[in-house]
């Protein structure tokens, strides 16, 4: 639990410089989201989940949450999940 508060933390303060770039959304048509400007937006950080070699982190703002992978230490993907 502490190392996910840890983890969670340091991506609070470091997520807008590390996620920076994007790749395109897999998400059916919708543009595609960096991390960070989810973040300028106002979205929260709800969970984050390590997939094999990759993180995970699920974000939301109201009704509206993204699910958005780390491809490498500076680029994420960000698809809707709603």
């Amino acid at each position: 639990m502490g190392r996910t508060l840890l983890l969670l933390g340091g991506l609070l303060v470091s997520g807008p410089a590390l996620a920076q770039t994007s790749e395109p959304s897999t998400q059916g048509g919708g543009a595609s989201e960096t991390m960070a400007h989810l973040l300028s937006r106002e979205y929260e950080i709800k969970a984050a989940v390590p997939n094999g070699t990759k993180l995970i982190v699920f974000l939301q703002k109201g009704t509206s949450a993204y699910a958005c992978e780390f491809v490498s230490v500076t680029k994420t993907r960000c698809g809707s999940v709603n």
